[in-house]
């Protein structure tokens, strides 16, 4: 064989290498993300006979005052919702990484517990605590003066959705204030620089992207969520009650399309803005940086102690309520223990199935999702040759983090159950229609809601592989996939578990792509709680989102041991 031939046949080989990965890619993101966007966008510009009708459907939604009203609602809750997440995450954070203060480990553990419920779940412990028959509206059963909040409405929906965000908010700048370089504040310190005046010209502007990353996560969750202003919202309308009683409560998918792409603006518009902040730099640790040293400061630590154990206890107390409305048989006219609340047989009659799909749903995201992310991150980290693949694959892998789960859900509803798909005037069989109203679907979106972070996590991790390693590897004649099962995998076991978890977690919490899609025989113990609530069992629905709470705790110990067992050598061994 001549060389020349051997060059031909290299070059088909590479040429096919290279279909196979756009045809990946074009199949993950192209199918099951940029398709589904896509009706909805021409949804939004249909008349009810389905022909073009141009901006009549953005006209009639912007011309309709009850509708554009939402809107303002939704950007007012935002940002109140993001100001106090900020500021409260802020101290908090500041104070387990900045301050000398006790029980830190502690203190972080009860500031990410919102995360173990969903958000429906906070509004029902707000209800037990400032609603009109709640514990502090009613003085404690008349022992104390009562203090009415006027919580349906605007004041409950902010409340709850910053108890949302306030763990995220917390979590990015907490690692990010852990970042510093003491010679720094040593420097300042010399020329006599006050610590209020180090604060604003080395702390805040070190952490300036974790804090545009954090505000901008909490406008967006707070925009596009529908769990809190479904539960405590009362009469008070936003954006994200707007799609959903558009698409399922009158099925005007051309008003539910037209409110689903205003609501997937301001995340579109704050991804592109974190990215653009991202390009021009952030603070990075030199090599030769020295760690930070927190010295013992009585004042601040007090006054830092009070405040983080303040919140602590709120949020406890918020997940004490949800116990009490679980166990109590009719608060608060019925006081004493029950059980029954768990049967779930009143009113809805889901009963325990919809927990157990719950958790069927959990599993399979956790287990393919992080399957998928792992392979995509490491497939892209080895094919940084072709600059426009690499690139194309890792946009796509972060766009949905720009697509709020209620506009995957529409779009999904849109695509799907069209058993023929009409483009440019062709009609075509759709190939996926069989997926409509299957647990898979509802696995597909979940993971595709949450495949940015975990994409992100397992990028990260493959980064600090030792390319030393690799090499050494390749020099001694091993294969890529012995190299990867042996060096690889173990090596980013950590991140694999991280994923695992996040995956898991958060599907048995969400709803938001989930309501539009599941049936009676796929519906989920979160959307279960949406179903309890309008049908006035709230105790029963309480019930419900106490099962998803204990779940995720315990999976989240699993993940601590785990993780312990993975650094302590001797019991890794012993396991």
């Amino acid at each position: 064989m001549t060389e020349a031939t051997v060059s031909q046949s290299y070059r088909k080989s590479y040429d096919y290498t290279r279909i196979l990965q756009w045809t990946i890619i074009f199949l993950s993101f192209g199918l099951l993300l940029l398709a589904p966007l896509s009706m909805l966008f021409m949804e939004a510009f249909k008349a009810e006979d389905g022909q073009y009708a141009g901006f009549d459907q953005v006209l009639s939604y912007i011309s309709n005052p009850a509708l554009l009203s939402s809107l303002s609602h939704s950007i007012n809750i935002s940002l109140w919702t993001t100001a106090l997440s900020l500021i409260g995450g802020l101290c908090y954070a500041f104070a387990l990484a900045r301050t000398r203060i006790k029980g830190k480990r502690l203190l972080l553990g009860a500031a990410m517990l919102p995360l173990f419920a969903p958000t429906m779940m906070h509004g029902i412990a707000l209800v037990y605590l400032f609603g009109r028959q709640g514990i502090v509206t009613n003085g404690l059963f008349g022992i104390l003066p009562g203090v009415d909040i006027n919580l349906y409405g605007p004041v409950g929906i902010v409340l709850a959705e910053t108890i949302y965000t306030f763990p995220q908010v917390v979590l990015l700048l907490y690692i990010a204030l852990r970042q510093s370089d003491q010679r720094l504040y040593d420097a300042a310190h010399t020329f006599g620089i006050h610590p209020i005046g180090r604060l604003w010209s080395i702390t805040l502007p070190s952490i300036r992207m974790a804090l545009v990353s954090a505000a901008m996560v909490a406008f967006t969750l707070s925009f596009t969520d529908y769990g809190a202003p479904k539960l405590v919202g009362g009469q008070y309308n936003v954006l994200a009650t707007d799609v959903y009683k558009q698409v399922v409560g009158q099925q005007n998918f051309g008003l539910g399309a037209v409110a689903g792409l205003l609501l997937i603006a301001p995340a579109i518009i704050a991804f592109i803005l974190e990215q653009f902040a991202a390009r021009k730099g952030s603070y990075r640790l030199h090599a030769k940086a020295q760690p930070l040293q927190i010295k013992t400061h009585k004042p601040r630590d007090v006054i830092f102690q009070v405040f983080t154990w303040l919140t602590a206890v709120g949020i406890v107390l918020l997940f004490v309520m949800m116990f009490i409305a679980a166990l109590t048989p009719a608060w608060p006219y019925t006081l004493g223990f029950t059980m029954d609340h768990f049967t779930f047989n009143s009113y809805t009659g889901d009963g325990l199935t919809v927990f157990w799909n719950s958790l069927l749903l959990s599993v399979c995201t956790a287990v393919f999702g992080t399957l998928f992310a792992f392979l995509f991150a490491y497939w892209l980290q080895n094919n940084k040759g072709s600059s426009v693949l690499y690139r194309t694959g890792h946009v796509m892998s972060l766009l949905p983090m720009a697509v709020p789960g209620l506009v995957i859900g529409i779009s999904y509803v849109l695509f799907f159950s069209q058993p023929e798909l009409s483009i440019f005037g062709w009609s075509i069989p759709n190939a996926l229609y069989g997926l409509y109203g299957t647990m898979a679907i509802m696995v597909i979106s979940t993971i595709l809601h949450f495949f940015s972070v975990s994409y992100m996590t397992a990028k990260t991790a493959l980064s600090k592989l030792d390319s030393e390693c690799v090499a050494a590897a390749r020099t001694f004649g091993l294969k890529k996939k012995d190299t990867f099962w042996h060096y690889t995998v173990p090596s980013c076991i950590p991140a694999v578990l991280e994923m695992l978890m996040y995956f898991f977690v958060n599907s048995m919490v969400t709803i938001s792509a989930a309501i539009f899609l599941y049936t009676p025989e796929t519906k989920t113990a979160a959307i279960s709680i949406v179903s309890l609530d309008d049908a006035g069992n709230v105790e029963a629905a309480a019930a419900m989102g106490l099962l998803i709470v204990l779940v995720n705790i315990i999976v989240r110990c699993i993940y601590e041991t785990v993780l312990y067992l993975l650094k302590n050598k001797k019991g890794w061994g012993k396991a």
